[in-house]
């Protein structure tokens, strides 16, 4: 008996393990995401959100003290307040009744709506408000929140009554030019509800359209807007004051308000207003001081430019000190005389000019943010004086300490234009900017590349690409100093290979106390420079980086810290401190660990490790006040699922379970493999393979790439329909390997460069393992990708099948192309950028020839499934068409999918799922022998378009 027992559980395991199932297309619905990761300041709680491709999901508070996870079906949104008391969410209707909704064809206020979830931290109850619009919480202290909700769900009325509601209505919509103020915008208030979750205190008020919070919680202000018979909107401006509990009116008037911001502790609110009643409206600005409301700002007001007044599209904000408010201007809007011709009496043209600074369809791409452009403006609330700032010549200003510093940077590329189109340098001239006087002088011309400022903005450091080295001088002018161009290390991208001038690694954002020093980055390590050029420069991280390979990067934890230091700006802390530790994320370029160590910016000693694994991490974040971290770590295996830990990293707590179904599925493996390439190089890539790897057995092999990959070797990939390039998890759960070697790049042979890489990368890993099926390899690849399948297929016949998403097919024709996203014209890409031919079509033809896969199509014998879309914003459908058609022409087996109008990459669910069948369906038919499927044998025609998807494998 107990020798059967024995056999039985040696047996379970594995017979558990061939109970798993293959990932089908079925499965992307319910597989989830986490998101929206949350910490308190002293990292007692913990928010997070895991939601599924497509449904309902789930908010989740985690007690850390006590280590409990507490749910809430459908939440979002959530945030602490300040003091972390009290927890405040929206929770989403059901997806199903919104579906349903969606299918009645219901109208917007009979949708279902949005209800409000607040938890006391500490309590057990839950507050569910229903109908909620919009919550918003103090930004730094205050226990006070308020909430905007939906109208009221209208009374269920018999039809006779809904069809005279309906003709009342449509008489009111109907144009009245007879009265004042002419039609109805339709604004409509609702409910505000003023409360303190703690105390249990509330007040509310109606008709309310808009609402805001100062930062300390000390006032709640309001926008109250009724309608009088005569069709005119009045606005009242309320204030409640959170400590008497008390609201008082500020404002009042007929016409329109809007952009209502309060001072960071409630003492001044600023907001725009027109009395105007016309479509075309002029705006005012307005200030209440605490004691009284006044207009500051007109047509009138000294200092607006002639023929201009305040933009209702500029954004308001106070500085830090509250002394200066900010605005935009703009030309005062005008209305345009009635037209009076007919559709059919117009003609429609587009005049095209060699002296236009944008070509036509860029100026249409931006036609609509140049409509809505303002031009910032500051008004000195003491003296009373408007300064403009920015100016047509010079639109983009940037300020200094808070918006308190006296220097403001201007910034304008209105020169430099035209020179987008082919040069990949955005070149800037810089002015220093009198915020008191609005007097302007340039500093720096032409710059090409980044200029970065210290917090003050007295320092200035450029990149110069001529002595490809880091500069600085004081901003006003005087001696520029070089900082690094004596150094024997490079502080620009050592692996560039594109035609264009190579970028610098960077440098921290934050500049250390007192301006004297910043800190700048080269490949691996961090080097402290005295911008003054009085001290020699210092290795931070004492040549650690370059030594093991491994590349540091600044991150600030408590400022959601991104990874490898692309981490969001703390706005409350401009400096570091001279002595402060700071933490530095880790990657290992040989190997591919990952980590965060630390440093103090006064050492010059090695860095001291807290962490550094085989995994990859997404956003440490440390507790405000504490020294709870949460991160999220992942490899290709295991989910980036959400874990607590101390500083130490000793012991870390995985806190969610993003999706347990996994272990139903036969999954994969990842594994880092090299090989020399054909001209040399020593490249590195990923082979995936199955979980239930037998190497005895023979797999048909997917070989995908795009530039250098190898770097996401932990990379994990949610089963999920494919945008445009296959899913690895899906492929390897279904039988296949699938290999993703990288390629670098000889500058005016990006084909060659590909096969130089690929093909060899293919055959090393035919030689070295026996379970690859020579016979069985597929291609597969996305727009610069797809480029060098359609080029690879008419060089080799290795593979038996390929798939190339929105490939350039000819280099001649899309060099004078546009990309219809952003309007530009496509030259930069083949001279200076990605497409690496580095020079004109007409400096260089045989090598636009000679990397053009259309030249070379007899030379195909490998069927090509093409994905172009007829609305793809990067590359031009017609390249697509150009490839398919001459495939057709010459008798190569090919298809087309051209999803419409759909994106570069699929952007719409229902596309991306049939894109990810038809994709298998092609590769199990021509890797794994299956059948081919009724739209790959006969096609669908346009009759049969919508009705059949041809999906059924024919025998």
């Amino acid at each position: 008996m107990k020798r059967t027992l024995f056999v039985l559980f040696v047996l379970l395991p594995a017979l558990l393990a061939g109970q798993k199932k293959p990932l089908d297309h079925s499965v992307y619905d319910d597989w989830k995401n986490l998101s929206s990761t949350m910490i308190t300041d002293d990292g007692s709680y913990i928010s997070y959100e895991i939601n599924p491709q497509q449904g309902d999901g789930i908010l989740y508070l985690y007690d850390s003290k006590n280590a409990e996870n507490e749910s809430f079906v459908r939440g979002y949104g959530a945030s602490f307040s300040p003091g972390n008391d009290y927890y405040v969410f929206l929770i989403k209707p059901e997806y199903s009744e919104t579906r349903q909704a969606k299918k009645d064809k219901k109208k917007p206020d009979e949708m279902p709506k949005n209800d409000m979830g607040i938890k006391v931290l500490g309590e057990e109850d839950v507050t569910l408000i229903e109908r909620v619009k919009s919550f918003k919480l103090p930004e730094d202290e205050g226990g006070w929140m308020a909430y905007l909700k939906e109208k009221p769900l209208p009374e269920k009325k018999e039809k006779d009554e809904e069809k005279a509601e309906e003709e009342e209505k449509e008489e009111q919509e109907a144009p009245d030019r007879g009265r004042r103020g002419g039609r109805n915008n339709g604004v409509e208030g609702t409910e505000l509800v003023i409360l303190n979750p703690v105390k249990g205190t509330e007040h509310s008020f109606n008709d309310v359209v808009e609402y805001v919070i100062d930062g300390n919680g000390t006032t709640v202000a309001y926008v109250q807007v009724k309608t009088d018979t005569s069709k005119v909107e009045n606005y009242t401006v309320s204030v409640f004051d959170t400590g008497l509990e008390e609201s008082k009116e500020i404002f009042n008037g007929d016409g329109k308000l809007k952009s209502l911001t309060p001072y960071k502790d409630g003492s001044k609110m600023a907001f725009i207003y027109t009395s105007d009643t016309s479509e075309v409206k002029v705006y005012d600005l307005y200030l209440w001081d605490g004691t009284g409301c006044s207009k500051i700002a007109d047509i009138e007001t000294p200092g607006m430019p002639e023929g201009w007044s305040v933009s209702e599209n500029g954004r308001l904000s106070f500085s830090d000190s509250g002394d200066r408010l900010f605005f935009g201007t703009a030309e005062k809007p005008v209305e345009e005389p009635e037209d009076t011709l007919l559709a059919d009496e117009k003609y429609e043209l587009d005049i095209w000019s060699w002296h236009d600074p944008l070509l036509q369809p860029q100026q249409k791409e931006q036609l609509q943010s140049e409509k809505n452009r303002s031009y910032e403006a500051v008004y000195h609330i003491d003296a009373g004086q408007m300064v403009q700032l920015a100016t047509e010549d010079i639109p983009g200003v940037r300020f200094f300490l808070k918006r308190d510093g006296d220097r403001v940077i201007g910034e304008s590329s209105l020169k430099y234009r035209k020179l987008t189109s082919w040069d990949a340098n955005r070149y800037t001239d810089y002015y220093l900017i009198d915020i008191n006087t609005g007097e302007s002088k340039l500093i720096l011309e032409r710059a090409p590349s980044s200029v970065e400022f210290s917090p003050s903005g007295e320092n200035m450091l450029f990149w110069c690409i001529k002595s490809k080295s880091w500069k600085s001088r004081k901003t006003e002018g005087g001696e520029v100093i070089d900082l690094t161009a004596d150094l024997d290390v490079t502080f620009y991208n050592e692996l560039n290979d594109t035609p264009s001038e190579p970028r610098p690694y960077g440098v921290v954002d934050k500049w250390i106390e007192g301006e004297k020093y910043v800190l700048i980055y080269d490949r691996f390590d961090i080097w402290k420079f005295d911008v003054g050029g009085e001290e020699a420069p210092v290795m931070i991280t004492n040549g650690y980086g370059r030594k093991n390979n491994t590349f540091f990067r600044y991150t600030d934890l408590t400022a959601r810290g991104g990874y490898r230091g692309f981490g969001r700006s703390n706005d409350d802390k401009e400096y570091l401190e001279a002595r402060e530790t700071i933490y530095l994320t880790a990657f290992n370029e040989k190997n591919k660990d990952n980590g965060l160590f630390k440093t103090r910016i006064n050492r010059t000693d090695n860095p001291e490790t807290i962490i550094m694994e085989p995994y990859s991490f997404r956003s440490f974040i440390k507790a405000e006040d504490s020294d709870v971290m949460i991160f999220q770590r992942e490899t290709f295996e295991q989910y980036p699922d959400l874990y607590v830990s101390d500083l130490s990293f000793e012991e870390p707590a995985k806190i969610s379970e993003t999706n347990p179904q996994q272990d139903e599925y036969i999954w994969g493996t990842s594994e880092l493999v090299e090989w020399n390439s054909f001209d040399g190089q020593k490249l590195q890539g990923i082979l995936y393979k199955p979980e239930n790897f037998d190497p005895s057995k023979k797999y048909p092999m997917i070989v995908y790439f795009y530039e250098l990959s190898s770097d996401g070797l932990y990379r994990h990939y949610t089963p999920s329909p494919s945008a445009s390039t296959i899913n690895r998890t899906y492929a390897v759960s279904n039988g296949y390997l699938v290999f993703v070697p990288d390629i670098p790049y000889v500058i005016g042979y990006p084909g060659q460069s590909c096969y130089n890489a690929v093909v060899s990368g293919t055959y090393a890993m035919l030689e070295r393992y026996d379970f690859i099926d020579r016979t069985k390899l597929g291609l597969d690849g996305q727009s610069w990708g797809g480029y060098q399948i359609a080029y690879l297929i008419t060089q080799t016949d290795l593979f038996a099948c390929a798939f190339s998403g929105a490939p350039v097919s000819n280099m001649t024709s899309a060099y004078g192309g546009i990309r219809w996203g952003s309007g530009m014209s496509r030259m930069f890409q083949y001279e200076q950028t990605q497409s690496r031919i580095g020079g004109t079509l007409w400096e260089k033809p045989i090598h636009y020839i000679e990397n053009s896969p259309i030249f070379f199509v007899p030379k195909i014998n490998t069927p090509v499934l093409i994905m172009h879309n007829d609305d793809d914003g990067a590359v031009p459908w017609y390249q697509g068409i150009e490839f398919f058609v001459a495939l057709r022409r010459l008798e190569k087996p090919a298809w087309m999918l051209t999803y419409n109008g759909e994106e570069h990459n699929l952007r719409e669910t229902p596309n991306r799922k049939d894109l990810s069948i038809r994709k298998m369906q092609f590769f199990d038919h021509y890797l794994k022998d299956e059948p081919m499927p009724y739209w790959m044998k006969e096609g669908i025609s346009q009759m049969e378009k919508g009705k059949k998807d041809g999906y059924e494998l024919m025998k």
